[in-house]
């Protein structure tokens, strides 16, 4: 089994944006230069809180990514637009905590600005949602998890268009975490229907 493809994943088409052919595949060193430029947009800088200020510490943070997904903990995947100039990096997902001895994992993305508004957080967590549960089955992953800020609106519509239900509020935890939190989850779904952690 192939846990993290080097050459992407599919992300599914969608209606209203029929044009838009996107892929995830994990970060690569060279996409250092614009990972530290996507991040000096402030709505980024907000909701994302990577620490990535330059390219030096955008070459660090991908070195980070590449490590865990050696170790098989976290998977994250640039969110990648294919066209015919190439490809232009839309955004990011990402399936961490992962672990043998638990059924749940937790989800995060984020969009960069020339995203937003197209549906491609959407596209992009549906298909990692399906990739996890797909992948990590044997496991025992029945559950993902995702939280964003209480402000956060545009997170909530996303996770309501991916199935993960509201299921309460995380008390704010300053300074890494200065508002409450919602908490969403998703529970992986059988043929007998859905299975929870």
């Amino acid at each position: 089994m192939n846990n993290s493809p080097d050459d992407g994943l599919p992300v599914p088409g969608a209606a209203d944006e029929p044009g838009l052919s996107l892929r995830l595949r994990p970060w690569r060193g060279q996409d250092a230069a614009v990972l530290a430029a996507l991040h000096r947009d402030a709505a980024l800088r907000r909701w994302a809180g990577a620490g990535i200020d330059d390219e030096e510490s955008a070459a660090r943070w991908i070195e980070e990514q590449r490590r865990h997904r050696q170790a098989g903990d976290r998977f994250a995947f640039a969110v990648v637009e294919a066209g015919p100039a190439g490809e232009r990096i839309m955004g990011h997902v990402v399936v961490q905590n992962l672990a043998s001895d638990s059924p749940s994992a937790q989800v995060g993305y984020w969009t960069t600005a020339a995203a937003r508004g197209r549906g491609v957080a959407p596209r992009a967590l549906a298909a990692l949602t399906d990739w996890a549960f797909a992948t990590f089955a044997a496991r025992g992953l029945t559950r993902l998890e995702l939280v964003h800020q209480a402000d956060n609106t545009a997170s909530c519509r996303v996770a309501a268009k991916c199935a993960y239900e509201p299921a309460g509020i995380l008390p704010a935890a300053p300074p890494e975490y200065p508002l409450d939190g919602h908490l969403h989850v998703r529970t992986r779904v059988t043929s007998a229907g859905p299975l929870s952690a």
